[in-house]
């Protein structure tokens, strides 16, 4: 009976060892095979229930698609002897100027510039200076008489629109005229803003 029991031992431990081995290796090709290869169509396959699947997904996919360049046409290897000759019999020869120099004869002008048929800018007007200051203006008195008195000194009478002023030499009548002189016949009255003097006769009323 003790033999038995021990032989049965020894096949629950080769049992479990074997179990062990292959959850092991199961383990082991899980980790190192890396994720699942797309599908030959090249578009991913959405998975349910993640974000892969929404429609915002399929149209962001869809974009990535249209900006993928194109397939790359296939260059043609063969080989065209004509075009090559032509190229390597190709000769530039220019205008027959030097850029690089100063001594070469310029260029010829394809098209005849056109000349200006007037003056770019108009002359300026030439500026005439006045030919003096403007004259006075006339002293708006009216001198109708005047008084004697014993000591040979006057006041001549002076009319300024409505009102009448009498003034002596020296006196300055409506804050703008000064009389300078009084005569039998005339006065002369200066004034005095623009320093001009003038005679005034006697007006007979």
């Amino acid at each position: 009976m003790a033999l038995k029991a021990g032989t049965d031992d020894k096949k629950k431990v080769a049992i479990a060892a074997t179990l062990g081995l292959v959850a092991l290796l199961y383990a082991a090709y899980t980790l190192f095979s890396g994720p699942p290869a797309p599908p030959a169509g090249g578009r991913p396959v959405p998975v349910a229930g993640s974000a892969a699947g929404s429609p915002a997904a399929g149209a962001a996919a869809a974009g990535v698609a249209a900006l993928a360049p194109a397939a790359a046409t296939p260059l043609d290897p063969t080989l065209h002897p004509q075009l090559m000759a032509e190229n390597e019999a190709f000769v530039y020869r220019g205008s027959g100027r030097n850029i690089f120099s100063q001594n070469s004869a310029p260029a010829v002008a394809a098209v005849q510039i056109e000349q200006p048929r007037g003056p770019v800018r108009p002359l300026p007007a030439v500026y005439t200076p006045p030919a003096g200051p403007p004259p006075p203006p006339t002293i708006d008195l009216r001198f109708f008489g005047y008084a004697a008195r014993h000591d040979g000194s006057r006041k001549a009478f002076l009319l300024h629109g409505d009102d009448v002023f009498i003034a002596a030499e020296g006196d300055v009548v409506s804050h703008r005229y000064r009389v300078v002189h009084i005569a039998p016949t005339s006065i002369v009255v200066e004034d005095l803003p623009y320093h001009n003097s003038q005679s005034l006769p006697l007006v007979q009323n």
